[in-house]
């Protein structure tokens, strides 16, 4: 075979396979795959981040594993782009980032904050409030605004037509709410026992027709209040808790307690959360949408990324160890803003 025709039928591959590939980027969900060995892992030393809250902090708790750090979200059709909060920053030079949520918000807010830092190590910021975190050399804001419920909470009613905090919710350029972990409470940490539609008050409800509600209303103020060409707006899913190892096939484990391995492959055997599908389908009514930040799968899959005992108090099968699992949320939500 001569060199011209080999040349001919190598530039052919080429093109085929980067035709392949942009089919694959194309079609690819990425909030659909699979955890992964990646010895680069993780993307930032927690030791070296002032940002992470004493509970999260597992490594310094004293959790003995570090398996955990290394994993990397791979979506089945598609890479994902390793974050780089200098391009970021750059990006979004002049503007302003902010998480409204309850714990978990805080959880990503500190997640993106170590990331940010390690990013650009030698960058002045400043921390005030204490979760206004501002890099002056690149004139970039990353807030948390804890709000747990978005709706308004007076003396134990939980009004579910009427938001709190929105005049704050104003100005930024990114915005990323959450709310439906704090909604799964009982016993003392509930703290709420009445309802409250306009001047209707209800002792009892059923608790999914109340998050629609609120949602609902959170909803309407994104609609009426929103400018999508100056504001991006997403809404984080659900994050899974692992309290009952029978929903990863393992019904003698109690809780998250000794888990060092993500469940293998892309699929979860346990149900569904009720709330996934208020939220699609609440999102899928906007007049101007938020996108689905849908982390459900991929913190389903990671019964090892808890601080379980290592929270510096009691079990905790809900938050999430920093390094982690939250960085990949980051990343994901990283990606869809370079996308855009």
């Amino acid at each position: 075979m001569g060199l011209s025709l080999r040349l001919l039928l190598l530039l052919l591959l080429l093109l085929v396979c980067l035709s392949q590939q942009q089919q694959q980027e194309e079609g690819c969900n990425i909030f659909e795959g699979s955890w992964v060995f990646d010895a680069s892992y993780p993307l930032y030393d927690a030791s070296q981040c002032p940002f992470i809250a004493t509970g999260l902090n597992c490594q310094k708790q004293g959790r003995p594993d570090s398996i955990y750090l290394q994993y990397r979200w791979n979506p089945n059709h598609c890479l994902l782009p390793r974050f780089e909060g200098k391009e970021l920053m750059e990006r979004y030079r002049s503007k302003k980032v902010m998480f409204v949520g309850d714990s978990l918000s805080a959880n990503q807010w500190e997640s993106m904050a170590c990331m940010l830092h390690a990013s650009v190590p030698n960058a002045t910021y400043t921390l005030t409030s204490p979760t206004t975190l501002f890099f002056p050399e690149y004139d970039f804001t990353l807030k948390l605004l804890k709000n747990g419920f978005l709706v308004r909470m007076v003396n134990h009613t939980m009004i579910l037509d009427t938001l709190t905090g929105t005049s704050l919710w104003l100005g930024y350029d990114v915005l990323i709410f959450n709310t439906y972990h704090w909604w799964l409470h009982s016993g003392r940490l509930k703290t709420w026992d009445r309802y409250q539609i306009g001047n209707n008050t209800f002792a009892d409800m059923d608790l999914m027709q109340a998050y629609t509600t609120a949602l609902t209303t959170w909803v309407t103020w994104v609609d009426s209040n929103i400018d999508p060409a100056s504001t991006r707006v997403f809404f984080q899913g659900i994050s899974t808790v692992h309290y009952h190892g029978a929903d990863w096939n393992e019904p003698s484990v109690q809780d998250c307690r000794g888990q060092t391995k993500p469940v293998e492959g892309s699929t979860y055997p346990g149900s569904q959360p009720q709330g996934d599908a208020v939220i699609r389908t609440v999102l899928s009514n906007m007049h101007k949408p938020a996108t689905l930040l849908d982390i459900l799968l991929l913190t389903q899959l990671r019964k090892d990324g808890h601080p379980s005992t290592y929270a510096g108090g009691g079990i905790d099968c809900s938050h999430w160890c920093l390094a982690g699992v939250p960085d990949t949320w980051n990343q994901l939500l990283y990606t869809i803003l370079l996308q855009s």
